[in-house]
């Protein structure tokens, strides 16, 4: 008796779409290029330091204006320029742009490259890169991440203003950012800047960060849930409460959201 097996087969659509890059794929490359395993973020985008006139950062206006693909797109200019290598600067086409930000996905080529070009002038806007266009090749120049407008340099921890969290790359190569809407984002940076285990109560969120409780309290909850944060309750002596003790939660990265220690050299084998 013959026998038959079914073969699986793809369309040509299904192969083009199999061999053309992904936003991911685009970020990865990015960052390969890059030759890091974490990026430098200064503090004060997240907020400023204590005794400043406002607590409020740059990462406010993203999360009152609701500008998540600008918030993204900041983070990923971040890791492709900290290195120096060009200056604080990146090139590429106004497609591959708008790859890094995912606008193809869901637009036309000439409308996702648009949405690149203007998402890039808003950052341009806040003081937080420079940018400028030849025909379809657009260049951005970091500034400062404090939203000065100064010229950028990269932190060294120095002093407080040079003060700097740090994000590991595989937040972007593994997918780490595709699921995260932007109170997730915008608190994935707060508890980055902070030490291990830290609280971070909600009712404190317009004076240190600039946005509302609620929105401070549904990106602890998406972080906890994707785990990429951790909880724990933390019990304080209080001998004036009726209990004698208050609970507060603390917070603090998973192993997989957390820098990335570089590797040992390893001494080269002897004859």
């Amino acid at each position: 008796m013959a026998t038959f097996c079914c073969v699986k087969t793809t369309t040509p659509a299904e192969r083009d779409m199999q061999e053309t890059a992904t936003g991911r794929d685009t970020r990865t490359a990015v960052l390969t290029r890059a030759i890091r395993a974490n990026v430098p973020l200064r503090k004060t985008f997240v907020q400023a330091n204590k005794g400043a006139a406002s607590r409020h950062g740059p990462l406010r206006d993203f999360v009152n204006g609701r500008d998540l693909r600008g918030l993204k797109a900041y983070l990923i200019i971040v890791a492709a320029c900290s290195n120096g290598d060009n200056g604080w600067s990146t090139t590429h086409d106004s497609a591959v742009w708008a790859r890094l930000m995912d606008i193809h996905e869901t637009a036309t080529d000439q409308s996702a490259r648009t949405g690149a070009w203007r998402a890039l002038r808003r950052l341009q806007a806040r003081k937080l890169i420079k940018c400028s266009r030849s025909g379809t090749m657009i260049t951005v120049t970091l500034l400062r991440e404090d939203g000065t407008g100064k010229p950028y340099d990269r932190p060294v921890g120095d002093t407080e203003e040079n003060r700097f969290l740090q994000i590991p790359t595989t937040f972007w190569t593994q997918g780490r950012d595709e699921n995260l809407d932007l109170p997730g984002l915008a608190l994935f940076l707060v508890v980055a800047r902070e030490k291990n285990w830290s609280p971070f109560p909600a009712e404190k969120a317009p004076e240190w960060y600039g946005w509302s409780p609620d929105t401070h309290e549904r990106g602890l909850k998406k972080l906890v849930a994707l785990g990429l944060v951790e909880r724990r309750e933390h019990r304080t002596k209080a001998p004036l409460s009726p209990l004698g003790f208050t609970l507060v939660h603390q917070y603090q990265r998973t192993a997989i959201t957390r820098p990335r220690k570089p590797r040992k050299k390893t001494a080269p084998a002897g004859r």
